[in-house]
């Protein structure tokens, strides 16, 4: 089976999760910002778009070259085999975008290659007329300028794969499918421990924490625009999903509690877990973080709470801060991770942050606070 030079694009910060993703799924992998790359088959392709919890999408590069002039991006783009990927009758939109170059405008530069491809597959497929058909499927192209330096790459994922097909509602501001999944994997969680999300709004972390649970692949439920794709075939499709199937696990018992202060936003998660058919696996519960109680061990705690990004909002905020600090300080063997972009987040809580890493949730800069709870001890062997 060929090989292609394909390109996981990542959220800004969670780039080395996605190539923790691409290793354990058995290909090496080189990360670099906003993506990690990889060399695989038509089988990787498919692989990568069912499995990648954290990634925005999988693309094919199909080329790399220099260009200052568009003459050279015309030239160099006709002098590719587009043939060998794109049908005759193929649908190929071409965005694009620039960065620190010579060819600055982005529509001229979207026009030439499209124009370049156009050409090159008249004379591949020897069709005489001055229009292509474009009725087939779609093939996304993408040309990406940085400092000169052009990048021709092919969309394989279509819709983004953050939409996981399960989102019936979301309410107000949901978290991406991605981050509460990179979120879940950030943390010391094991299928076998209490997991809470006590800000669960549309139940986003929930889900996502049952899937990573059951080691559910998060696109099981959802088409990608290379499943049409001729040089991919519907066999390889079936055999990826075929994988995704066997590799489940739905008897693993699972833990998991998702509530919220809004019952209204509780309701809408139940509803989403159901579309994911995972809502017997998460236990909702309208109720304020404060009043949270277990006598559950070596639980983990997952939360995105309300930032207080308005003037307005910050007192309210800083107030539920310090109530989910005292309803949490005596939870030591628990595991707790919060996401704000709150800068008082540790004064409010009532202690420092074992460790803290950097995350974009969209485009608010934000902390992953880690208070990490004593360990579990081990279990004892006892020999026979």
């Amino acid at each position: 089976m060929k090989t292609y030079t394909l390109i996981a694009t990542a959220p800004m910060g969670i780039e080395a999760i996605v190539a923790k993703e691409v290793r354990d799924l058995g290909y090496e992998c080189t990360v670099d910002n906003g993506k990690v790359i990889f060399q695989g088959d038509a089988l990787a392709i498919c692989r990568a778009n069912l499995w990648l919890r954290t990634a925005d999408r999988i693309k094919v590069q199909v080329a790399e070259f220099s260009a200052r002039t568009f003459d050279e991006l015309f030239e160099q783009t006709k002098a590719i085999d587009w043939a060998a990927f794109l049908p005759k009758n193929s649908t190929f939109p071409v965005i694009g975008k620039s960065v620190k170059s010579q060819l600055a405008s982005v529509p001229d530069c979207q026009r030439i290659v499209k124009k370049a491809i156009a050409q090159k597959l008249r004379s591949s497929y020897n069709i005489q007329s001055e229009w292509l058909e474009e009725t087939g499927p779609e093939y996304k192209i993408e040309v990406a300028l940085l400092k000169d330096k052009v990048l021709l790459t092919l969309d394989t994922s279509g819709v983004g794969l953050h939409k996981r097909g399960y989102r019936a509602d979301q309410g107000g501001a949901p978290i991406k499918e991605t981050l509460a999944a990179a979120l879940v994997l950030l943390t010391n969680w094991t299928p076998d421990r209490p997991f809470v999300d006590p800000f669960c709004g549309s139940g986003t972390i929930a889900i996502e924490a049952a899937m990573i649970g059951q080691n559910i692949a998060p696109g099981f439920n959802r088409e990608f625009a290379s499943e049409s794709w001729e040089w991919i075939g519907e066999d390889v499709w079936n055999k990826a999903r075929l994988e995704v199937e066997e590799k489940a696990n739905y008897d693993q018992p699972l833990r998991i509690i998702a509530s919220d202060i809004d019952h209204r936003m509780v309701e809408i998660a139940k509803l989403n877990a159901e579309e994911a058919g995972l809502s017997e696996l998460i236990q909702f519960k309208q109720m304020q973080v404060k009043d949270f109680q277990t006598k559950d061990e070596y639980g983990v705690i997952v939360g995105n709470p309300p930032y207080g990004e308005r003037l307005s909002d910050k007192p309210a905020v800083e107030k539920m801060y310090q109530g989910m600090g005292e309803a949490l300080k005596n939870l030591d063997t628990w595991s707790i991770y919060i996401l704000t972009s709150h800068e008082k987040f540790e004064e409010c809580f009532g202690r420092k942050a074992t460790k803290k890493r950097k995350l974009f949730n969209g485009f608010i800069k934000t902390d992953y606070y880690q208070y990490w709870g004593k360990r579990r001890p081990r279990k004892q062997t006892t020999e026979s």
